[in-house]
């Protein structure tokens, strides 16, 4: 089966919204900021990404994702790490971070400046 994304426009792999009134909602972006992840996919799921916990005013325990900019660090860059990550999802424990986890070897992207922070 032929994969749907032959094409050479990339246009689809993000874009930035400077009239939102959050923009721009994270630091630490290098390259442009990309709003096609203005929420994640990653939210319910481990990832590699800096986040807190924080429990909700119901009890629920949540993702805080504030620190984190690997979703909007450029358009290409930020498609291809998605891509890898939901790629073999794994349900978020629910725990805190003790440290970011490290890039999976089979996600490993060859891009050199699509490489993900150690």
């Amino acid at each position: 089966m032929e994969p749907k994304d032959t094409t050479p426009n990339e246009d689809y792999k993000g874009f930035t919204n400077a009239t939102c009134p959050f923009y721009p909602c994270h630091s630490g972006v290098k390259r442009e900021f990309n709003c096609l992840f203005c929420y994640c996919p990653l939210i319910a799921y481990e990832c590699p990404g800096q986040y807190k916990v924080f429990t909700s005013k119901n009890g629920v325990v949540r993702k805080d994702c504030t620190d984190c900019s690997l979703p909007h660090d450029g358009y290409r860059q930020s498609w291809n790490f998605i891509q890898k990550w939901v790629e073999r999802p794994v349900i978020w424990s629910g725990k805190a971070q003790t440290r970011p986890l490290a890039p999976r070897p089979e996600a490993a992207n060859p891009e050199p400046d699509a490489s993900l922070p150690s």
